[in-house]
């Protein structure tokens, strides 16, 4: 359909606004908002900050205030038309006297949908899938999450020029620059999950741990929602609920609490750390077992161990274990992301298995010509087969270069 250029700039700002909740409103999804008033000027704005808070909408009613009465709500996912720890969103519109609602995506999970359907009956204009694929983008964790009932998967690795990752003699530390190893605390600390394998526990005994620097923007993963997504404006203030006032009513993730599983608030994010071994061979004082982050050991549920840790029992598939039992497993435990950091085996494995939603390559300006591969079989059998990939972002990191991509053909996004 072809878009009004107020409705496509209105519902862009909304995405823009979305993508500062990115890290701090899981298991919530991420969720912008902007509200007009009867004469097509801004009355309000404002993003879900953390779980459990004011949704986007409340917030940008809020600053509205009178304003909002007969005025259009751009909202980048159905107003919800549920209690949970919030009310719904549905009849905070209504309440506000709203005219029209314009949405971008269809809420998919059931207990939450019907606000569309509601704000009809009650005589609010509705229209829905304005950039719809810029709102999916911003939000592509957690409608994974909710759409497959599986957690969202981000695989990141470092490597040469020539795709090693570890020279001859398996040492690895250190490809890539500082620059592009903060980088990845960024995004670890934005992630519920950090998985990797065993292989990658024994050889270089990991913590798993985000440690990010400062930074006001922790995980704009080439999500194409235009410039400052993930960001704060300057000059904000602390309100007295944990967000910000900017001068434009914008919340600010910093200071919220966390939610869901091994998350604390600003500063003190500790994702989830998860180890799959099969056979459950993690040595008793390996860093990944330490208390400064949460951890999970993923194991056979046949393996005979006497590992001391949270243990997860999973079947086994082939020679490992069922990966999308594990990420069920995950999702049930309101992981909607996982930062994927396991070696070359796991790796393949999740690729073959079509479980792989993005990869974010470090690339070295290095050549070692041997060692060990960044990935391992894929299930690729002939060319024909190969992983094709779609370029989401190039940036340089220092003097690296970030690649971002994901499958060219995602997978089934409606269960």
């Amino acid at each position: 359909m072809e878009i009004p250029a107020q409705d496509a700039a209105h519902m862009a700002r909304a995405v823009e606004l979305a993508g500062h909740g990115h890290g701090t409103t899981s298991p919530n999804p991420v969720v912008g908002c902007v509200v007009l008033d009867v004469e097509g000027r801004v009355a309000g704005e404002g993003f879900h900050a953390y779980a459990g808070g004011p949704h986007a909408e409340v917030v940008a009613l809020a600053q509205a205030g009178e304003r909002a009465r007969g005025g259009t709500a751009y909202v980048t996912l159905e107003p919800c038309d549920h209690t949970g720890r919030t009310g719904p969103c549905s009849l905070a519109l209504l309440a506000a006297g709203v005219a029209r609602v314009v949405i971008a995506v269809p809420d998919p999970n059931p207990k939450a949908a019907g606000g569309a359907a509601r704000l009809r009956a009650h005589g609010v204009s509705v229209t829905s899938g304005v950039l719809g694929a810029e709102a999916e983008r911003v939000n592509e964790e957690w409608l994974t999450y909710a759409r497959l009932g599986r957690s969202h998967v981000t695989w990141k690795f470092a490597a040469t020029l020539d795709g090693r990752s570890a020279a001859e003699d398996g040492t690895s530390q250190w490809i890539t620059s500082p620059e592009a190893r903060a980088d990845v605390h960024r995004l670890r600390a934005a992630a519920d999950a950090i998985v990797a394998g065993i292989g990658t526990v024994l050889a270089d005994d990991p913590h798993l741990t985000a440690r990010p620097g400062p930074t006001n923007d922790p995980a704009s993963l080439g999500r194409g929602s235009g410039a400052g997504v993930g960001r704060v404006a300057a000059g904000s203030e602390t309100r007295p609920d944990g967000g910000v006032s900017v001068g434009d009513g914008i919340g600010n993730p910093a200071g919220n609490p966390g939610a869901g599983a091994g998350r604390g608030g600003a500063g003190g994010r500790r994702p989830l750390r998860v180890v799959v071994d099969t056979r459950g061979r993690t040595p008793q004082d390996a860093r990944v077992l330490d208390d400064s982050a949460p951890t999970l050991v993923a194991t056979a549920e046949d393996a005979d161990t006497g590992l001391k840790a949270d243990l997860l029992r999973l079947p086994r598939h082939g020679r490992g274990l069922d990966l999308e039992a594990l990420l069920e497993e995950l999702a049930a435990r309101e992981v909607v992301s996982v930062f994927l950091e396991g070696g070359p085996t796991l790796a393949g494995e999740f690729l073959r298995r079509g479980l792989v939603d993005r990869v974010v390559a470090y690339l070295a300006p290095a050549l070692l010509g041997s060692g060990r591969a960044a990935l391992g079989a894929a299930g690729v059998g002939t060319i024909g087969e190969m992983h094709r990939l779609t370029f989401d972002e190039i940036s340089p990191i220092g003097p690296d270069v970030r690649l971002i991509a994901r499958p060219a053909t995602q997978p089934v996004r409606e269960q």
